[in-house]
């Protein structure tokens, strides 16, 4: 996608144009992720910084092992020694 010019407006408001909301799967009223990299604003959706965090995390859990279950079964562990 081409590079698109937008100005700053009154109290740092930016408008993203609708072909990149588009693209970003991001609707009116949507909440965003904002984030500065290499001297960049990066903008996504909060789905994909969601899918982004859950990639990053399966890459440190073992094959076969649910997080959630783990969890709950900590849980339990500690409301059983209360």
């Amino acid at each position: 996608m081409d590079a698109v010019r937008t100005k700053v407006g009154e109290n740092g408001r930016l408008v993203i144009p609708a072909r990149i909301r588009r693209a970003l799967h991001i609707d009116v009223g949507d909440t965003v992720v904002l984030r500065v990299e290499n001297n960049e604003l990066r903008v996504s959706s909060v789905r994909e910084a969601v899918r982004r965090a859950q990639e990053l995390v399966a890459k440190h859990v073992p094959e076969g092992v649910s997080l959630m279950d783990e969890l709950i079964a900590e849980r339990r562990r500690e409301l059983r020694r209360e």
